[in-house]
């Protein structure tokens, strides 16, 4: 398995070797130690391979990951998974601002907190935080889930599209053209895999509830001109 200390080996080295890496590589498990909060760790990775980050990273660590199962053991900086394509992103403490942004696919799980706008633009991720997110999260999101078992800060889901947010906590307040919506078998259904494939136990998905887009704001209408 190999091992980069970022205390002695530039980091360029370990992304350069991650992005070497050919379908089918035998290589596949990789550990980084010493990460010492540094950025764009593990960015850019497309094979199937295993990154287990033993400590605290700083921005967009596994930006724009394609397959790869990325496990940092400590909290994740600002943009944490930015715009991941497929694979898996664990972040075992928190997440800082915007994670999960503009993601088209794939899984992000915190363990911890997320803060501010977590799941900006979101357009297929799917996102699952244990604790709380911060306020305009979900802001513009297209597609994809965002499941809260905490509480959820203010404007959440504003000038929302098509991504479904559920929250198992409380809500400070809703965006523009974000609305309580009806949960039904089918979104129980959606929600207990996503809460299965995230590791989580003991919570039942009854307990959420679910918000979306009312659709008001798709075509501008001069009667909702203070909600845009």
């Amino acid at each position: 398995m190999p091992v980069f200390d970022l205390s002695t080996t530039p980091l360029r080295e370990l992304n350069s070797a991650l992005h070497a890496l050919p379908q089918g590589a035998n290589d596949t498990q990789f550990e980084v130690i010493n990460p010492r909060g540094s950025h764009s760790v593990a960015v850019g990775v497309d094979a199937t391979v295993n990154v287990d980050v033993k400590g605290s990273v700083g921005y967009y660590c596994a930006g724009m990951n394609d397959g790869g199962t990325i496990t940092v053991h400590g909290s994740a900086g600002p943009g944490v998974a930015e715009n991941m394509m497929s694979g898996t992103v664990v972040i075992e403490g928190d997440a800082s601002q915007y994670a999960g942004a503009t993601g088209r696919g794939g899984l992000l799980v915190v363990k911890g907190n997320a803060a501010s706008r977590c799941g900006i633009s979101m357009k297929g991720i799917d996102i699952v935080v244990h604790g709380n997110i911060g306020h305009m999260s979900a802001f513009m999101g297209q597609s994809g889930h965002l499941v809260v078992l905490g509480d959820a800060g203010d404007a959440l889901g504003d000038s929302l599209y098509e991504a479904k947010l559920f929250v198992r906590g409380k809500v400070k307040s809703l965006g523009a053209d974000c609305i309580e919506k009806e949960m039904r078998l089918e979104h129980i259904t959606v929600l207990a895999g996503l809460l299965e494939k995230a590791g989580v136990t003991g919570v039942k998905p009854e307990e959420f509830k679910r918000y979306g887009s009312a659709r008001k704001l798709y075509n501008f209408n001069i009667d909702n001109a203070d909600a845009y």
